[in-house]
Formats: structure tokens, C-alpha cells, sequence
């Protein structure tokens, strides 16, 4: 068995933007009848979400800066019955980055660093040679060849092994996945590194710039970095289903802030402290925009689309929309799971341009697993593409079969469902190792030793080195 967790999801995927200068502002209505139509539709959208009891949390959307919508909804505290409320504070996952982000720019602004910089000139040590040829915007474009740093044991490990400093001392024994620059992978270590950087180049903590050179600036008063103490009765708590349906809190599965996620916010503060970044000079010099990649590329996109920010992880969502030359703020924070913020945030935007506004459905594990039980497996076969619309859309799909597959095969001790789900997942995704790798394993608690093998030497085949199927295929033919 292979599982990999992916904690933090971040898109700062560019959905399109104006051709012109960002900081040339417009109020993102016509007239006033425009806008009130389209603030009177909005609710609806959010309530047929709610409806599928896959939504709690905050909806805000702003017109040049300023709030014209801003609703709470569902419960913080499920336990206590405690409602979430405008001024509810938020884990903001990888929205963390763009704070690193900032960082790093202003450090070159200043001629403390350059993006050219080799990584080893400020943090030596790593055992693969290839790191010798990471620069600093290696890391900032998730180019550097590093991965995530969430193993599977990773949630086990004492606090301060869970910090900066720890994170990076383990990374100097990691392989790279691939030569720096030739390829990218989302990398949250990447960004951890970086906030390794900051503190050499200044010389105060990762955390420390961010507080100085961000959140006092912009008297971002609602969002926190490290310090919780005294904000339990504030704090959304995180919310997710297991794949068997069952509706759990996150809290084993939410971890401490470090440069790549974790800080707390509300959807004000991280709507003054986007729309500086996108607006004013307060963060970032027009210069430095000027030779942005990012503001490049706002520049270049056809007029009335958006930029987006997002993070999220187990129980959490946020999602940051921008239509640049009009001025529309999108923000939607949730304290259930992934991806559903980005959908209805998605969903407003979509109103806004008036284009068709989808029905949602629920999340795609649990709308396989509900048609298995009712229908089959042929019939999940069959409509597999139609029952897992509502997926993170970076996430690859074979996790949906695998992951439910384990849920029956330990959680339910089902191992009939299982070999079923797994089966079809070879067929559906027989280019995936895992899925072979995952296959084997059933088969071996059936008891059925040669078509394990089998299995096993198929994942063997699309990915030699794989050591669970090593280790299987050595047990199984002493």
C-alpha cells in the first residue's frame, strides 16, 4: 500500500485578468439594478450547499474594496452549537504562501537576496548534489524538485519536530523528484525553505517579518500566526466526512503554522490584505510588480476574469477570486472539506459573468459510495465521471476508489467491497502503480496468493523501486 497525504492544497492559479494595468480600478457594476440582482441570487447558490450539509462557514464579496455581501453560515463548534460569524477566525491553509511570498519579494526589493540566489548559499547541507542548483525562484515556482514533507507518520511526531527548523533538517536527507528548474511539483516544503531563507537573510524568525512587514502594516487585527492562546471561543473547528460517511472534526488532522499554511484569519483581513496586494504599494513596489512573473501574466489575460488564491486541507477551505479590472472580491472560507469553498466561490463568479450556475453535488467519495451500495459497481463504472464532478480539481481522481477501497477494507472489514474498488480502479487507471500496488493488498487478505503476486509485479512494472510492493512480493514467495 502506497497512501499519500496531501495536507495543504494551494491554487494560486491565474483564471484570467485584465489586460490592463491592475491598480486601474472600476466599480464592478453597471448600475445599481445590476448589482442588486445579482446580490439577490446569491444566497440561493449558497443554500443549495448547505442543503447537501457540505457547507458552513463564510461568504463575503466586495465592490471596489468594499463589503456588499458578507453572511456567516452553519456552526463553528458542532459539539457546542456554537454558529460561525463574520468575525470567525479561519485555518487559511496555503494562503500562507502568498504572505512568504511577499516576504521574499520585499527581501529583493531591499538587495538582501536575489531570485537567482543559490538555495545552499543560505541554507547548506543537502545530501542530494542536484539541490546544489535550487535557486530562490526555484522555490517560489514549486520548481525546486522537492515534494511535501507529510509523510504518513508525519502527524505522529512531537511539536518540535513539527516546526520550521526540524522540517528543514529532515529535508536535507530527501531525494529530489526531479533536476532543479526541468519540471514543477507543488511543494510545500518548498515554502517552508523559504521561510528558512527569510531568517538567515534578516535574521529575525519567519514569523517576525510576516508580523512586521505584513499583518502591523496593514493592521491585519483579526489574523494570527502562531500565538492561539485565548481564541478557542473564536476558532472555526474543521469538519470532514470519512469516506464511509461519517461526519467527523479534524483536529488530528490540522497542523501547527509554519511558512507553507496554518496562519488564522477571518475573510476582512484576508480582503485587505489580497486587495493590497493586487491594488497598492504598500507590499509590493509598482517595480517589483513590473517584474513579477504573476503581474505579468494578470496583464496579459482577456478582461473580466479572476486571479485566485486558495488553500485548504481536511475540514478546511478558503478561496480568494479576484475579477482585476473590475474590482470584484470573491471570498469564501469553510469549515467542512475541500474543495467546496472553491466551488461556490467558483459558483458567484460564474453569476457575476452570467454564465450557468451548476447544481452542486456532493463530494465525489460519497457520491460513489452511495451509488456502489445502491447500484453496483458496474453502474459506478459506468458513470464514474458524472458521480466525481465534485473533486479538488488537482487532486488525480484514482485516490477516490483507493480511499474508499481502504475505508471498507479496515474501517468496515469488508474486504468483498474492497476487492471490488480496487479492481475497478486497475481498470479504470491501470497506468497508476498504486492502484496495482492497492489491489495486491486485498487480494492478499482474500487469501489469494497468485493473483496478489500478480498485482504486485504489475505495479513493480509501471513503477520499479515501489518498496510496499517490494516488501509484499518477498513475503509472498518464501
Amino acid at each position: 500500500m502506497e497512501k499519500e497525504i496531501w495536507y495543504v492544497l494551494f491554487s494560486f492559479l491565474l483564471l484570467s485578468a485584465c489586460e490592463q494595468n491592475p491598480s486601474a480600478k472600476q466599480t464592478a457594476f453597471d448600475n445599481e439594478e445590476q448589482k442588486i440582482e445579482f446580490l439577490s441570487e446569491i444566497e440561493p447558490i449558497i443554500q443549495d450547499y448547505i442543503s447537501l450539509d457540505i457547507f458552513s462557514g463564510v461568504v463575503l464579496v466586495a465592490d471596489n474594496g468594499q463589503n456588499i455581501f458578507h453572511k456567516a453560515y452553519g456552526l463553528a463548534d458542532r459539539e457546542k452549537g456554537k454558529p460561525n460569524e463574520q468575525n470567525t477566525l479561519f485555518d487559511i491553509g496555503s494562503m500562507n504562501k502568498t504572505f512568504t511570498r511577499i516576504v521574499v519579494k520585499q527581501l529583493e526589493e531591499e538587495g538582501r537576496l536575489k531570485l537567482t540566489d543559490k538555495l545552499i548559499n543560505y541554507v547548506p547541507g543537502f545530501k542530494d548534489e542536484r539541490a546544489g542548483d535550487i535557486t530562490i525562484n526555484h522555490l517560489l515556482e514549486h520548481r525546486s524538485g522537492f515534494g511535501d514533507y507529510h509523510n504518513p507518520d508525519y502527524f505522529d511526531l512531537p511539536l518540535e519536530e513539527r516546526k520550521l527548523n526540524a522540517i528543514v533538517e529532515r529535508a536535507k536527507d530527501y531525494e529530489l523528484l526531479f533536476p532543479p528548474g526541468e519540471d514543477d511539483a507543488y511543494s510545500n516544503l518548498g515554502y517552508v525553505i523559504l521561510g528558512k531563507v527569510i531568517e538567515v537573510v534578516s535574521g529575525e524568525s519567519y514569523f517576525k517579518n510576516v508580523q512586521d512587514r505584513i499583518v502591523d502594516k496593514l493592521k491585519l487585527e483579526n489574523t494570527y500566526l502562531k500565538d492561539f492562546n485565548g481564541l478557542e471561543n473564536r476558532v472555526a473547528k474543521g469538519y470532514l466526512y470519512t469516506p464511509l460517511g461519517i461526519l467527523e472534526e479534524n483536529s488530528t488532522l490540522q497542523d501547527i503554522p509554519n511558512p507553507d499554511g496554518g496562519f488564522l484569519s477571518t475573510t476582512e483581513d484576508i480582503l485587505k490584505f489580497y486587495h493590497s496586494y493586487y491594488y497598492d504599494t504598500l507590499l509590493m513596489s509598482e517595480a517589483s510588480k513590473e517584474a513579477d512573473p504573476h503581474f505579468q501574466y494578470l496583464r496579459q489575460l482577456p478582461s473580466g476574469k479572476a486571479a485566485s488564491a486558495a488553500g485548504g486541507f481536511d475540514g478546511f477551505n478558503s478561496v480568494y477570486l479576484q475579477v482585476m479590472n473590475k474590482d470584484l472580491s470573491i471570498i469564501v472560507f469553510a469549515n467542512m472539506d475541500e474543495p467546496v469553498a472553491e466551488r461556490i466561490g467558483l459558483d458567484i463568479l460564474a453569476l457575476y459573468r452570467g454564465e450557468d450556475v451548476r447544481k452542486p453535488s456532493l463530494p465525489a467519495i460519497q457520491n460513489v459510495r452511495i451509488n456502489f451500495e445502491k447500484n453496483g459497481f458496474e453502474y459506478v463504472e459506468k458513470h464514474f465521471d458524472s458521480l466525481t464532478v465534485n473533486f479538488h480539481p488537482t487532486d488525480p481522481k484514482d485516490f477516490i476508489l483507493n480511499d474508499l477501497g481502504y475505508a471498507y477494507l479496515y474501517g468496515a472489514n469488508n474486504p468483498e467491497s474492497a476487492l471490488q474498488l480496487f479492481k475497478l480502479n486497475t481498470k479504470l487507471f491501470p497506468d497508476v502503480a498504486n492502484c496495482w500496488d492497492s489491489y495486491g493488498e486485498a487480494l492478499r487478505m482474500k487469501g489469494l496468493k497468485n493473483e496478489a503476486i500478480a498485482a504486485y509485479e504489475k505495479a513493480l512494472e509501471i513503477r520499479p523501486g515501489l518498496e510496499s510492493a517490494q516488501e509484499a512480493l518477498s513475503e509472498l514467495k518464501k
